[in-house]
């Protein structure tokens, strides 16, 4: 960032009496240089003009670049609605007491909010206004040339100065080509050379603020035009990009459902390995999917999903999030008729994918009497079985070693007529009844491979197949502007470490002839900022011109005529 005026006055060797610098000390910066703009009352304008100064002034755009980071921290915190919801929900149902505090403040929403947003304009429009001006007196700079030598170069940080009897004129010929041969912008001013080098750590500034702004124009567009949406997908079925066929969708406030990308794809498999021994066990060794795809209708193509190596299809993006176990199951009314044969996605609980979830029937299922029934199952899987005799069942490997599959079965209605929502891994027993077994007891049962669970007074069966697919959990999403964004970010680091590291200086060289006729060089340099190297600078060109000038020998060293040797 820039620096303020005193800064400036600080940084370009000026004492309170040091006026005669003048324009050689001016303008190593393209700081702009705050002026009174009216006395002890303002007009309308003047306070818009004060106003306006205060908004573009870096001391403001560093408070609020400061206030935005800070504004960032809840949105880390606390589940936002743009990333979970249901993590929202919960957090507010343990948090009862502070939840209506958070809503008011809009910290589940934090980086759409109407706090965040003022920010983010206001430092937009602050860098924009520093930016403006700085550039137009940049590009004067640079088509100007280096101000001429100050009347007294002694005053200045690095100095140097010795006698010659080399004509004053030959010295600035020879200093003018050593400097221009050095790479500085040099020119004759009068008695003296005047050269400049260092322009990169402005430019490098302005490029630092520049590419601030495109990071923040891409990081907008992203957020207004994205797309995101999850997908389950178990082995052998696939997906369509278009909107009915997310599980859950979200996107920016001018998305529109036509930008979606048109392709498809179909989860062939998914490969899971995992350690099976050590204190890694359990600990995945392989995580893939393998998918087959096609392109707006073209020709399938073969491709592997990894965690980090996501499909991209067109600027879209399928990411590989999750997996878990989907056991197949044939459900049978009482004359032995299949109502229901699949596979049924549970969800994982714990590390070692023990999963639970629900099993719907919905259509096709008649009762002992012929009434038409809905049925629902609560399942717990578990790929590897472990804690038997203990009452509780859990998986004790992610690997499918020994499944076992436990079921609850209910009938009635699973309140899915009335139109409304329903979260699919849950069962809504408000009007489902238990099936019991004979003796009154719940009916429930832990079913191998291959086992089934009869209902009661031949109400039909439930069976655990001998197969259980694997599914995978996709995150389909498109944010424009992100190749913008690196951009920036690549040009905000080039162009820090331009104005870090590049040290703007000026550099005078005044050759004239003294009272004795022997020509007097002195060369003086002045920086931005304060640098040893700038003084060893000098006295490297110093030397490069002292063997083009050679320093004339002091009078009171040479003996005097007729004197004895």
């Amino acid at each position: 960032m820039s620096k303020t005026e005193t800064e400036e006055q600080r940084d370009a060797g000026d004492a309170p009496d040091g006026k005669d610098l003048g324009a050689a000390g001016a303008q190593l910066s393209t700081v702009p240089r705050e002026e009174p703009i009216g006395g002890p009352s303002l007009s309308l304008i003047g306070w818009a003009r004060w106003f306006w100064r205060q908004l573009t002034s870096m001391r403001v755009a560093l408070i609020l670049l400061f206030m935005l980071s800070l504004g960032a921290i809840p949105g880390s915190l606390i589940p936002q609605n743009s990333v979970d919801e249901l993590k929202v929900q919960a957090y507010k149902d343990s948090h009862e007491f502070s939840t209506p505090v958070l809503e008011k403040l809009q910290f589940f929403d934090v980086y759409s909010s109407v706090w965040f947003s003022a920010i983010y304009i206001l430092l937009f429009v602050s860098l924009i206004g520093c930016i403006v001006p700085r550039s137009w007196q940049f590009v004067g700079q640079l088509r100007g040339r280096p101000p001429g030598a100050p009347g007294r170069l002694t005053r200045l940080p690095a100095y140097t100065t010795w006698r010659t009897d080399t004509d004053p004129g030959q010295v600035r010929e020879a200093a003018l080509a050593m400097l221009k041969k050095r790479r500085f912008r040099a020119h004759t001013v009068g008695d003296a050379v005047a050269a400049e080098k260092g322009y990169l750590r402005e430019a490098g500034n302005l490029l630092f603020h520049v590419a601030l702004i495109v990071m923040l124009v891409s990081f907008a567009a992203g957020q207004l035009l994205k797309s995101e949406g999850g997908k389950l997908v178990v082995e052998g079925d696939g997906f369509s990009n278009t909107l009915t066929q997310y599980d859950d969708f979200k996107s920016g406030s001018l998305f529109s459902a036509d930008e979606l990308t048109p392709f498809t794809f179909k989860l062939d498999s998914f490969t899971g390995t995992y350690a099976k021994s050590g204190p890694e066990r359990g600990t995945p060794r392989t995580y893939q999917a393998d998918v087959t795809y096609s392109e707006g209708g073209g020709p399938d193509k073969k491709s592997v999903i990894e965690v980090n190596k996501p499909l991209v299809i067109d600027g879209t993006k399928v990411y590989l999030n999750g997996h878990g176990y989907a056991p197949v199951v044939t459900v049978r009314d009482g004359t032995g008729k299949v109502v229901f044969n699949g596979a049924a996605p549970l969800l994982p609980i714990d590390n070692n994918v023990t999963s639970t979830g629900a099993i719907k029937v919905m259509d096709g299922y008649r009762d002992k009497s012929g009434k038409k029934e809905q049925l629902g199952f609560q399942a717990f899987f578990v790929p590897t079985f472990g804690g038997a005799g203990k009452g509780d069942m859990f998986s004790q490997f992610p690997g499918l070693e020994f499944p076992v599959l436990a079921l609850t079965g209910y009938h009635g209605s699973l309140g899915v007529d009335a139109g409304l929502p329903q979260n699919v891994y849950q069962l809504d027993t408000t009007k489902l009844t238990q099936f019991k077994d004979p003796k009154g007891q719940i009916l429930k049962a832990r079913l191998l491979p291959g086992e089934k669970l009869t209902f009661p007074n031949g109400a039909g069966s439930i069976t655990f197949e001998k197969e259980v697919k694997e599914w995978a959990t996709f995150q389909i999403s498109r944010q424009p502007a992100t190749g913008w964004a690196l951009t920036g970010a690549i040009a905000a680091i080039a162009g820090l470490v331009g104005s870090l590291f590049i040290q703007r200086r000026r550099v005078w060289v005044r050759a004239v002839a003294g009272a004795d006729g022997v020509t007097v060089v002195e060369m003086a340099g002045l920086g931005r900022s304060e640098s040893a190297k700038l003084p060893e600078e000098l006295a490297d060109l110093a030397l490069t011109l002292n063997s083009e000038a050679p320093t004339a020998p002091d009078p009171s060293d040479v003996p005097a005529e007729g004197a004895e040797k």
